[in-house]
C-alpha cells in the first residue's frame, strides 16, 4: 500500500495551522489542535518554525491564565508585517488594485477609471503596471518588498499556467498575462478569474465566513462562477476556471444566441438597450461607456422597454442558478455585480425564477444573497489568494509558498 508524501503532509498540515491562526486568532495553541485535528505535539512543532519565520507572533493575555501551569496564556496571531502584497481587479472601464499587509488589511488603495475594453495585452499590461507602482509608491513600500501580485480578470482564466484564455479586456485569446506582468515588474504574478476571488474574499471577509461550501454569480460584462467545496476554490484542467457565460441554455442554431451570456450579460444587455435607446443622447452616453447607468435610471423610472430587458436576463439567470443549485445543493448562493445591486427587476425575475423551477425537495435548501461591495473587496481577494499562497496551501497550481 503506497503511503503518503511526508513532505506534502507536512505542508498540508502547515497550512492548516497557518489558515486556522488566519481564521481564528489570536488563538491558543490547544485550540488549534483541536480546529485542525492534529496532535498538540504537531501544532507545538508547527507554530515553532512558524515563530521562527516571523509569520505568526505571540500575545500575551495577562487575563487569561493556564489553569495546569498558572501562568499568563500566550495566544497567537499572523505577523502583519511578515509581508505585503498586491491584488488587483480588472474590468472593462476600470483598474482597481490594493496593497495588504499579511493579514489582509488595505495599506493603499487606486481605482482608474479607465476604458480597457478589446485592449491589447500589452497596453493592459502597461495600465497594470504603472496602477501597481503607483498605488505601492503611494503606501511608502518598495515595490522589491512586495511577496507577490494577484490579477483577477473576467473572462475565462487558466490559473496554473498564468493564461487568460479569453477576456472582454483584451482584444487577444491565450495571453500569458501572468508571465508578461511579471516579467515587467520582476516580482511572482498569479492571475485568476474575478469571480474566484469574489469567492475568496467572501469566505475570507464577507457573507461566507464559516461556509465550506458555496457558489459565487458574477453578473457584469461577462458571467462569472465561483465554486466554493470543502474550504478550497474548484477549479478544472490547468486551474481553469468555471465560466457560467458558456452554459448552453438554448438549442444551437437559434440567431438570438444559445449561451447564456448571449441573453443575460452585461455586454449583452447594452448591445439590445442601444438598439432600443435610439436617441442621439442616449446614443453618446453608450458611446461613452455609460449606457448601464442609463438602463438602470430608465428601469428604475418605470420604462417598460429596459425592465423588459432586465427581467429576461433575470429569467435566464434564474434558470442558470436553479440548475447550480440542482446539481451543488450549496447552502448559499452569492449574486454580485452592478446589475444585481441596483436592476431591481433583474434580480426579482432571478428570484422568482429560481423559486418556481426549484422541485420542493430543494426549496430553501440554498440561501440567495446579493453581494454589496465595492471594487476594493474584489481586488482585496485578489491579495488573499496570493496570501492563501504564502501561507503554503500545497494544492495551489501556483507551487508552495514563497520565502524570502
Amino acid at each position: 500500500m503506497k503511503t503518503a508524501d511526508p513532505e506534502l503532509m507536512r505542508a498540508i498540515n502547515r497550512f492548516h495551522v497557518m489558515d486556522a491562526v488566519r481564521r481564528f486568532g489570536p488563538i491558543a495553541r490547544v485550540e488549534i489542535s483541536t480546529r485542525t485535528e492534529l496532535s498538540p505535539t504537531t501544532v507545538s512543532a508547527i507554530t515553532a518554525a512558524l515563530l521562527e519565520d516571523g509569520l505568526i507572533v505571540p500575545r500575551q493575555m495577562g487575563d487569561l491564565r493556564d489553569a495546569a501551569r498558572g501562568r499568563p496564556r500566550v495566544l497567537l496571531e499572523l505577523n502583519p508585517e511578515a509581508a505585503q502584497v498586491v491584488g488587483v481587479k480588472l474590468a472593462p472601464d476600470r483598474i482597481t488594485v490594493v496593497l495588504t499587509n499579511f493579514r489582509a488589511d488595505v495599506l493603499a488603495q487606486l481605482a482608474l477609471p479607465i476604458r480597457l475594453s478589446r485592449q491589447a495585452a500589452a497596453v493592459v499590461a502597461d495600465l497594470v503596471e504603472d496602477g501597481i507602482r503607483q498605488c505601492v509608491a503611494d503606501a511608502g513600500c518598495p515595490l522589491e518588498n512586495v511577496r507577490g501580485i494577484c490579477v483577477g480578470l473576467p473572462g475565462v482564466v487558466e490559473h496554473g499556467a498564468g493564461i487568460c484564455r479569453q477576456s472582454p479586456v483584451f482584444t487577444e485569446s491565450d495571453v500569458p498575462f501572468a508571465t508578461e506582468l511579471s516579467r515587467r515588474l520582476q516580482r511572482p504574478v498569479s492571475i485568476d478569474s474575478d469571480a474566484n476571488l469574489v469567492a475568496l474574499a467572501e469566505s475570507w471577509f464577507g457573507a461566507a465566513r464559516g461556509l465550506d461550501d458555496f457558489l459565487v454569480v458574477s453578473v457584469e460584462h461577462s458571467l462569472g462562477l465561483g465554486i466554493m467545496h470543502k474550504g478550497e476554490l474548484f477549479r478544472g484542467a490547468g486551474g481553469l476556471s468555471p465560466d457560467l457565460g458558456d452554459m448552453l441554455v438554448r438549442p444551437a442554431g437559434r440567431t438570438d444566441g444559445t449561451r447564456l451570456a448571449d441573453i443575460a450579460s452585461e455586454a449583452a444587455l447594452l448591445i439590445e438597450a442601444q438598439a432600443v435607446l435610439t436617441a442621439p443622447e442616449d446614443q453618446q452616453l453608450f458611446r461613452a461607456g455609460r449606457g448601464l447607468g442609463r438602463v438602470l435610471a430608465l428601469a428604475e423610472a418605470g420604462d417598460a422597454r429596459m425592465t423588459g430587458l432586465l427581467g429576461e436576463a433575470g429569467e435566464a439567470l434564474g434558470f442558470a442558478i436553479a440548475n447550480l443549485i440542482a446539481l451543488f445543493a450549496p447552502p448559499k448562493v452569492i449574486l454580485a455585480g452592478a446589475l444585481i445591486q441596483e436592476g431591481a427587476p433583474l434580480l426579482d425575475a432571478l428570484l422568482r425564477t429560481v423559486a418556481a423551477l426549484l422541485p420542493p425537495s430543494l426549496a430553501g435548501v440554498a440561501e440567495i444573497v446579493t453581494h454589496r461591495s465595492t471594487d476594493t473587496i474584489w481586488a482585496r481577494g485578489a491579495a488573499a489568494m496570493t496570501l492563501q499562497e504564502l501561507y503554503g496551501a500545497p494544492w495551489n497550481t501556483t507551487g508552495p509558498a514563497l520565502r524570502a
